[in-house]
C-alpha cells in the first residue's frame, strides 16, 4: 500500500515497534544497536524509565493550557537553564528550527528597539545547518536546501568557517549578529577552534554585534559539558537548544541575556504549544540527569575511549576510513569508501548510524551508553569494514 505521507523523506523501509535503552526492535523481533538516537535526540536512550515516569505523572495531571497561563514545570526548567548557563531569560518552543527563528527575531527586534532598524543582517558560516524554515535555510545557504524556496536577498551573509578575515570583511553598518555552531553536525562533525570563537566574540564586541550559538545538536551534554561553548571559553548573547533537551519529546529553547530578552515585549513572539506541561516535565527530568557532574564526566570519558578505538579502526582499514572528528559522544567518521553505502552495510549488520556531509557518518549514541555497547558497535564496524575489504580484494 502506498503511503499517504509526503515523499520528502524518500523511501523508508525499516520500521521499529519499540525501543529500550540503546536498542530498537522491529515487529519481527530483530534488534538494532542505535548509534543515531533520532539524530542526537534520545539523549537518555529509548523508553528511559525516568522520562516515562515524568511523562506519565504529568499526563495524568495536565497536558496543555497555552501560554495564557503560568506553566509551573516550564518555570522550573527555565530557572535551571538560567542557573547553569550565561542566560537570563528562556523562551520555550517545539524544535530547534523554532529556537533559531526566535533568536533571529530577537536579534532584529533588539536593534529595532534601539532605533537602528537598518541593522538586520546576520552572518553565518560555511558548512552551517540551522533548520528547515525559510529563514533557517537562508542563513545556512546550502543550495540543495534553498532551491525552489528562496528568491532575492533574505538578509543573511556567509563567512568562511575559521577565517576571521572573511568574517571581518562582511561586517557593515547593517550587520546585527553572527551565528555559529560550536560543533557543526550536518556538514560533517567539525569542532570549531576555540581561538576562532574568541576572535569572533572580540569582533562582535568591537562592532556592537550580537553573537548567537546554535547548540541544537551539540548541546545538552552531548560534548561532555552542558553546552559545548562552556568548554571553549566563549559566551554568546543568544543560544538555540533543542533535540536532546526533551530526550525524545519535542521541545526547543532560545536562551538570551536580559538585554536581548527585553526587546521581545508582550505579544511580539509566541508559540501555541511551546513550553507545555508535558514537554517541560520531561525536560526537567532530562536536565536533572544530564547536568549532573559525574554524568558529564562519564560522557567525556566514554567519548575519549570511543574516539581512540575508532582511530584504531582507521589504522586497520586505511583504504576505507580517513579520520575521526568530534568531541564527547558527537563523533564523525570520515570515509574514503562511500559513507552512504557503509551506513547501509552497518544497518544490515544491525548498527544504526547517521549520514553527514563530506562523505562522513555520525555516531551519536545515547549519553548513558555503556562501554559494552560501545564495544559492540566497534565490533559491528570492524566486521562490516572487513567484509568491504574482502569484497574489494
Amino acid at each position: 500500500m502506498s503511503s499517504a505521507l509526503m515523499q520528502n523523506y524518500g523511501v523508508r523501509d525499516l520500521k521499529f515497534e519499540r525501543g529500550e535503552g540503546s536498542h530498537l526492535y522491529t515487529a519481527e523481533g530483530d534488534r538494532y544497536l542505535d548509534f543515531g538516537m533520532g539524530i542526537a535526540v534520545n539523549s537518555l536512550g529509548h523508553s528511559n524509565p525516568l522520562l516515562v515516569a515524568a511523562l506519565n505523572e504529568q499526563a495524568n495531571k495536565l497536558w496543555h493550557t497555552s501560554n495564557l497561563y503560568n506553566i509551573e514545570p516550564g518555570e522550573r526548567l527555565a530557572q535551571k537553564l538560567v542557573d547553569n548557563t550565561f542566560a537570563d531569560r528562556v523562551f520555550f518552543c517545539n524544535s530547534g528550527t523554532e529556537a533559531i527563528e526566535c533568536g533571529f527575531k530577537a536579534i532584529r527586534r533588539y536593534f529595532h528597539s534601539k532605533g537602528q532598524p537598518e541593522r538586520k543582517r546576520i552572518i553565518s558560516m560555511t558548512g552551517a545547518f540551522h533548520g528547515r524554515s525559510l529563514a533557517a535555510i537562508a542563513s545556512a545557504a546550502n543550495p540543495a536546501h534553498c532551491e525552489g524556496f528562496l528568491y532575492g536577498d533574505s538578509g543573511f551573509d556567509q563567512a568562511s568557517l575559521g577565517d576571521i578575515e572573511s568574517l571581518q570583511a562582511l561586517i557593515t553598518e547593517n550587520t546585527a549578529a553572527v551565528i555559529i555552531e560550536p560543533v557543526q553536525g550536518e556538514a560533517g562533525i567539525t569542532v570549531v577552534d576555540p581561538e576562532f570563537l574568541k576572535a569572533v566574540r572580540h569582533l562582535c564586541d568591537t562592532h556592537n554585534i550580537l553573537l548567537m550559538f546554535d547548540e541544537v545538536q551539540c548541546g545538552v551534554a552531548r560534548t561532555g559539558t552542558l553546552y559545548a561553548h562552556q568548554q571553549m571559553g566563549v559566551t554568546p548573547d543568544i543560544l538555540a537548544s533543542a533535540k536532546g533537551l526533551g530526550g525524545g519529546f519535542p521541545i526547543g529553547a532560545c536562551l538570551t541575556t536580559e538585554a536581548v530578552a527585553e526587546a521581545l515585549t508582550a505579544g511580539s513572539h509566541g508559540s501555541t504549544f511551546g513550553g507545555n506541561p508535558l514537554a517541560t516535565a520531561v525536560g526537567n527530568a532530562v536536565f536533572d540527569k544530564v547536568s549532573d557532574k559525574p554524568f558529564l564526566k562519564n560522557v567525556s570519558s566514554l567519548g575519549e575511549y570511543f574516539k581512540s578505538e575508532l582511530e584504531n579502526l582507521i589504522d586497520s582499514h586505511p583504504k576505507l576510513l580517513k579520520e575521526v572528528r568530534g568531541i564527547g559522544l558527537m563523533l564523525g567518521l570520515y570515509c574514503h569508501t562511500d559513507a552512504g553505502q557503509l551506513i547501509a552495510r552497518l544497518q544490515a549488520n544491525k548498527l544504526l548510524a547517521v549520514k553527514a556531509g563530506a562523505n562522513s557518518l555520525r555516531l551519536l549514541p545515547a549519553l548513558n551508553v555503556d562501554r559494552v555497547e560501545i564495544d559492540a558497535a566497534l565490533g559491528i564496524l570492524s566486521k562490516t569494514l572487513t567484509e568491504i575489504d574482502k569484497a574489494s580484494s
